[in-house]
């Protein structure tokens, strides 16, 4: 890879994880704090701070193993679409059943509550 494709490849990783982290920021943020009156957080809002952080990055992590664990049947089963059979119209044969949530590739990962 040269290094100008490094380079922005690593921006884009740098960007995606910093709109993970904003977005688990701000939900969690709003979740926890209810007044805005004091300097400091409360032990409560801390400890919700806590555990709605280690919630989101607990399911981003299942998140993400499922979706490495995926990647290989996604490519092969692409792989294999595209050396499938032609319809009569010389298009690629449709296909028996409506593409799964498997078959789709996530935007960004998801940080759930």
């Amino acid at each position: 890879m040269d290094p100008a494709a490094e380079h922005r490849q690593q921006l884009r990783s740098l960007r995606d994880f910093l709109l993970v982290y904003n977005r688990m920021t701000e939900l969690c943020f709003r979740h926890c704090v209810c007044n805005l009156n004091y300097r400091l957080l409360t032990g409560r809002e801390e400890s919700c701070l806590d555990s709605c952080a280690a919630r989101l990055v607990r399911a981003n992590h299942r998140l993400m193993g499922a979706y490495v664990g995926l990647v290989p049947a996604m490519l092969q089963r692409r792989a294999a679409e595209y050396g499938a059979p032609t319809g009569p119209s010389g298009l690629p044969a449709s296909r028996d059943r409506a593409p799964g949530p498997a078959e789709s590739l996530p935007d960004a990962p998801a940080t759930g509550t």
